[in-house]
């Protein structure tokens, strides 16, 4: 992160930046942001840092994506994004927000929710339950039958340009991935995605891509409320989050999975489809759980490589080849939440 922002990070790790009441600050960091914790509010900065997809450098950059996530946000979650504020640079050279002087960052101030909230967390002690996936369904169902419509974006030669990626970045870490396994995967998902082409195309022209979430994994979904919130969507890349709904979806879905979370999964999919707006048929599903698991993989494998503890870097490790193996899997059929939706079509008529 650049050092611009050290004295920015350090004014808001004070209590007395927000008020008098010398409530602590909590931080977390992510590798686009960092949040503050403070009494019943959550701060987001943005870093200022640039990688593939995203670029929040200029201090511009980072108001356009801070206005930008408030915005899309609150198509899911109108209660939790409350604002963007600023932190100003008073005459006296000291910082203050939302005050007078030149503007020097930008935040999005959300309300604080319980960090055991958050459903990975709920997912790995167990705490998910049917009726939340049955609210879940719902709410994903609806929010993606109000969100724009897209024809440009999810084009064949985007879903390609996936597979190549997952491919490649798979690759950087054969000390510890099964490369036969990798290029298994990028040549299983080519001839999988040849024979979607036009499906797919139909599915585009029917008005199936849409302004999506974007990262619907369950670290961005919370309990709020009462109420299933989904959270933190892609704000910073429309080509992202510009996408197939269903390929929305499938990361939410392939994440139960991957926490052995089938039965809840398979729920969460049929509320979905009772739920849709159209007639959703499924038949990209595996293709798309394939390349979120793939992606996932690469992710946790970056992590592990970085990390410096080595019982975290093994665990993240033995996350990754789960993945790839979880991403191979679904190509080659083997899908417990179809499995699941054949028994119910067939009970439902017999």
């Amino acid at each position: 992160m650049s050092n611009e922002q050290d004295e920015v990070i350090a004014f808001l790790s004070r209590p007395s930046a927000y008020d008098t009441s010398n409530q602590p600050v909590e931080r977390i960091e992510t590798h686009g942001s960092v949040i503050f914790l403070h009494a019943d509010r959550a701060y987001k900065l943005k870093r200022a840092v640039a990688f593939a997809e995203l670029d929040f450098l200029s201090l511009q950059s980072r108001k356009k994506a801070c206005r930008a996530e408030l915005w899309l946000n609150r198509r899911t979650a109108p209660t939790l994004y409350l604002r963007v504020s600023s932190i100003n640079r008073q005459a006296d050279g000291q910082l203050v927000l939302d005050g007078q002087g030149p503007a020097v960052d930008w935040l999005v101030v959300m309300r604080r929710f319980a960090q055991d909230g958050l459903f990975d967390r709920m997912a790995v002690q167990g705490h998910l339950t049917e009726p939340m996936m049955q609210q879940l369904g719902i709410e994903i169902a609806r929010f993606h039958a109000c969100a724009r419509i897209t024809p440009s974006f999810g084009r064949i030669p985007n879903l390609y340009e996936e597979i190549e990626k997952n491919y490649r970045e798979m690759s950087r870490y054969g000390s510890f991935l099964d490369s036969a396994k990798i290029i298994s995967i990028a040549h299983a998902s080519r001839k999988l995605l040849a024979s979607l082409t036009a499906c797919l195309e139909e599915r585009r022209s029917q008005g199936r891509v849409r302004r999506c979430h974007g990262d619907l994994r369950l670290a961005n979904i919370c309990l709020f409320d009462g109420q299933p919130t989904l959270f933190d969507g892609i704000e910073f890349s429309e080509r992202i989050a510009c996408i197939d709904v269903l390929y929305d979806l499938a990361f939410v879905l392939m994440d139960l999975q991957h926490h052995g979370l089938n039965t809840l999964g398979a729920g969460l999919l049929t509320t979905y489809i009772n739920h849709c707006t159209w007639k959703e048929d499924c038949e990209p599903l595996a293709l798309f759980l394939s390349l979120r698991a793939a992606t996932r993989c690469f992710s946790f494998a970056g992590a592990a490589q970085r990390h410096a503890d080595p019982t975290t870097r093994h665990e993240k490790r033995q996350k990754s080849i789960l993945l790839m193996q979880q991403a191979l899997g679904y190509l080659h059929g083997e899908n417990p939440l179809l499995n699941h939706l054949a028994l119910t079509e067939t009970a439902a008529y017999t």
